[in-house]
């Protein structure tokens, strides 16, 4: 019976080393090292200014689709500069990344013409305060966050997302979650409080009106200005009103993590873990949805690593507020996600972004399966914040964090 007894458990115990010699494969430094190169590429590719900033790369052409500092898109290029500049102390990469930001400068002083403000000035100005302390970052998020709460709707509770759309009382998207990062860090960091209750009050609102009964995250929320009132939820982006459009139910998950991370409050963290679990248990074998989950002609539907890479980040820093077994779960789907990213979805010869296989909004016949510059920004900092987990440190630093970079790997 001993004997029986010991055979069980050393057969245990060879499963799990066979179990952790798997997981050692994901090298993660040399996917990092991947993304030096082709974002060196890049540089050598780009006009010599930094008035053009790449976006995209269509599926049928090996050439970045340039845009200037207003497109919603500006801020993931020198975000994703200073990731790398971060992983490799290369004063090249550093250099170029301020370059890059402060080509955004003016964002922070213009009028407010839509919600994008966190993701322009946050990942360009925010990662590049983060990693050099240099005080004009700082002043850009600040009058950027200023800029921002402009477009708050104080009878409604939430920012609005599109001006532009006057068609609509008031609405607002769920991608706006991501920019309530830069009002919450203005408010602890120089700016008013009133930064912090925006973000909360936005937050809040999103939580109550945003989400369907399986958690699953509506696109757009329109709402009457007169009573504050919800109207409807429509898509934009997704298949149709009542489906999960992949990216936008990223965008909760990540969403509502960063948002637990700045209040503590335990409903944030009940969301982010609600809106995760009707994503995860939804995806495909291989962990990279389509674009919409309930896309008609599954499987034959483009997918999208742009949700595949922005889910694996939020889900290694949501670990670190879970029990146990969800953050095993949790890290080891984010692990085989960016183990199938890195596989199967990287442009390698193709082109010089990270990632193919993105869609950036299929309704409309754009950027279907493209290599998406906000692909490349969150494929890179899961990968950081994957590093840093091995390695037993913290999955999300401050913006305030001392900097210390590695030896250049250049």
């Amino acid at each position: 019976m001993k004997n029986s007894i010991l055979i069980v458990v050393l057969a245990g115990l060879l499963g799990l080393g066979c179990q952790q010699k798997q997981k050692e494969v994901f090298n993660v430094d040399q996917q990092l090292d991947y993304c030096v190169a082709q974002a060196k590429k890049t540089l050598q590719q780009l006009p010599n200014d930094s008035a053009s900033i790449p976006r995209n790369i269509p599926h049928d052409s090996d050439e970045w689709t340039l845009v200037k500092y207003r497109d919603w898109t500006s801020g993931f290029w020198p975000g994703t500069l200073w990731y790398l500049y971060e992983y490799t102390g290369d004063t090249e990469l550093k250099n170029a990344a301020d370059q890059f930001t402060m080509y955004l400068e003016p964002l922070s002083v213009e009028s407010a013409t839509d919600h994008d403000l966190g993701f322009q000035v946050y990942n360009s100005a925010g990662n590049g305060y983060r990693l050099t302390q240099n005080p004009e970052y700082k002043e850009m998020i600040l009058k950027a966050s200023d800029t921002l709460a402009t477009l708050y709707n104080p009878v409604v509770g939430t920012i609005l997302s599109w001006p532009v759309k006057t068609e609509y009382p008031h609405n607002t998207i769920i991608d706006n979650m991501i920019n309530l990062e830069m009002l919450s860090w203005a408010a602890k960091n120089g700016g008013t409080d009133s930064l912090k209750n925006i973000a909360e009050t936005h937050a809040d609102k999103t939580m109550n009106n945003h989400f369907r009964d399986d958690y699953s995250a509506y696109h757009v929320v329109i709402y009457d200005t007169i009573n504050g009132n919800k109207i409807k939820g429509i898509t934009h982006q997704g298949y149709a009103d009542h489906t999960m459009w992949a990216r936008g139910q990223g965008w909760a998950v990540y969403g509502y993590t960063m948002m637990y991370r700045e209040t503590k409050n335990p409903e944030y963290l009940k969301t982010a873990h609600q809106t995760a679990r009707v994503y995860l248990d939804r995806l495909p074998e291989d962990l990279i949805p389509y674009w919409d989950f309930d896309a008609p002609n599954i499987p034959n539907e483009p997918r999208d690593a742009s949700a595949a890479a922005l889910v694996a980040s939020a889900l290694l820093e949501l670990s670190k507020y879970s029990d146990e077994e969800l953050a095993q779960e949790y890290v080891s789907k984010a692990t085989a996600m960016l183990e199938e990213l890195s596989t199967n979805y990287q442009s390698g010869n193709k082109n010089s972004a990270f990632l193919l296989h993105s869609t950036g909004h299929k309704p409309n016949g754009s950027e279907i399966d493209a290599s998406i510059i906000y692909a490349d920004y969150y494929y890179v900092e899961a990968l950081l914040r994957l590093k840093k987990l091995q390695q037993g440190e913290p999955v999300v630093n401050s913006v305030l964090a001392s900097f210390e970079p590695e030896q250049n790997k250049s």
